[in-house]
């Protein structure tokens, strides 16, 4: 779609007023580099993916709800202070969660099948969206996606013992973006323009080691190069049982796990093609894409316009955790041994742009090359989210996101920039909250 202004220019990338919010004259141009390469596996295999309809105990128990790993706990407990030991953490987070009014889930959605998608090369695609290409699995809404195994966002070559040499040679090889993988494309049955996908990340499990690295300056990557000429990549080990990484002997990081891309195939025109179909994945956009927002982890949901039939769902870019802004280049990159999603399709809903959802927080996204024009852009749609669902006026929401939303820069080195607001749940009362959904 087209949205024509005042003016009488006509912007053909980006996609008119919803009937919700985004509305905004702030445009995210996205201009990509023209020598962006094509996919480099040329070769595909249509189905060579996996449908887990049936599974062993062991792997059975990895699917299991929150309430049935409880319930099991409960049942084992041969004691009054084994039975209290095995509640403990629940009842715990349910305290916590009664006490900050907010729901410790929101509501459940009837699974469907689960299918099993390994990163092969006929599953994983090396920097591009590409529309031409047949879908690798389609799949229905509710059903659940399983990726075992995934690559890291520089395919597997930054895996412990890699210099920063190598990595630079592979940037260099690859102009514009490294070799950028991601899985896909996945379709969704009777997914049309207009629609919304609503993905649930249900489960994210890195593995024991990430790393972070800045290329060389010549490079020309990351939010300083004109500050340090030396590349560098410094590996951390990761413990997954405290959930700390171990950046130095006497530096520990706090792990949280996400995924940096998740995305559908962009609107037409959006961005420049690199030839009919076929778009960068660096940037993100209405599409989602490499979004790099920090709160997408285990619990969250991401809510994604679709632009084309089917969506054509691609992922990658695993993190163990980033810092907002993400000021290298790279957050600690990482595989994950599991990332697992609930795909949910929601009729001619019309967003303009993705947002996100946690426990705690409705989280806007603003996205433009221009750091102010995104946080302009974020700023706008937080307050048509506000207005629209609160039932307020616009000046109240303009009023109300001053003093209690917080706007935080998302990342600042993926072409397009980020800006994220944190709309907190807890300032409505519990059945305004209730009332005010996403979709």
């Amino acid at each position: 779609m087209s949205e024509t202004h005042g003016d009488g220019n006509e912007h053909a990338h980006h996609h008119a007023c919803a009937n919700l919010f985004g509305c905004s004259d702030e445009k995210g141009t996205g201009i990509i580099r023209e020598d962006i390469k094509d996919a480099a596996f040329d070769n595909r295999a249509s189905d060579t993916l996996l449908h887990m309809d049936e599974v062993d105990q062991a792997t059975l128990d990895g699917y299991l709800s929150a309430r049935g790993h409880w319930r099991r706990k409960f049942l084992q407990a041969s004691s009054f202070m084994g039975a209290l030991a095995a509640v403990e953490p629940w009842f715990a987070r349910l305290a916590r969660a009664q006490e900050s009014g907010v729901a410790p889930k929101r509501q459940s959605h009837r699974g469907g099948r689960v299918h099993v998608v390994p990163s092969t090369k006929e599953t994983v695609q090396l920097g591009v969206y590409d529309a031409n290409l047949a879908p690798i699995l389609t799949i229905d809404s509710g059903d659940v996606i399983s990726f075992p195994d995934t690559w890291s966002h520089f395919l597997n070559e930054m895996q412990p013992g890699v210099t920063i040499d190598t990595l630079a040679k592979l940037r260099v090889s690859n102009p514009g973006r490294g070799p950028h993988s991601i899985i896909g494309p996945i379709a969704v049955n009777k997914a049309e323009p207009g629609d919304v996908l609503e993905i649930r990340y249900e489960r994210i499990r890195p593995y024991e080691w990430g790393a972070v690295f800045n290329n060389p300056g010549s490079l020309g990557t990351g939010l300083l190069p004109q500050d340090y000429a030396q590349g560098q990549i410094k590996y951390v080990d990761l413990d997954l049982r405290a959930m700390k990484g171990k950046f130095m002997p006497n530096i520990t990081i706090p792990l949280k796990p996400f995924q940096g891309t998740l995305g559908v195939a962009p609107p037409d025109g959006y961005f420049p093609p690199l030839s009919p179909g076929v778009t960068s994945s660096v940037p993100p956009g209405p599409h989602a894409g490499n979004l790099d927002l920090s709160e997408l982890s285990e619990g969250s949901t991401l809510y994604i316009p679709v632009w084309k039939p089917g969506a054509l769902i691609y992922t990658g870019d695993s993190h163990a955790v980033q810092g907002d802004g993400e000021i290298s280049l790279t957050a600690l990159e990482t595989r994950m041994k599991e990332l697992r999603i609930q795909v949910i399709l929601h009729k001619q809903k019309n967003l303009a742009w993705p947002v996100a959802e946690t426990d705690s927080y409705w989280i806007i996204i603003g996205l433009d090359k221009d750091l102010n024009a995104a946080m302009t852009l974020a700023a706008r749609n937080a307050i048509k989210f506000v207005a629209t669902r609160a039932k307020i006026s616009e000046l109240d929401a303009y009023a109300l996101c001053s003093v209690a939303v917080s706007f935080r820069v998302t990342q600042v080195v993926d072409i397009v920039r980020g800006v994220h607001a944190l709309i907190p749940k807890t300032i409505f009362a519990p059945q305004l909250r209730r009332e005010m959904t996403m979709v």
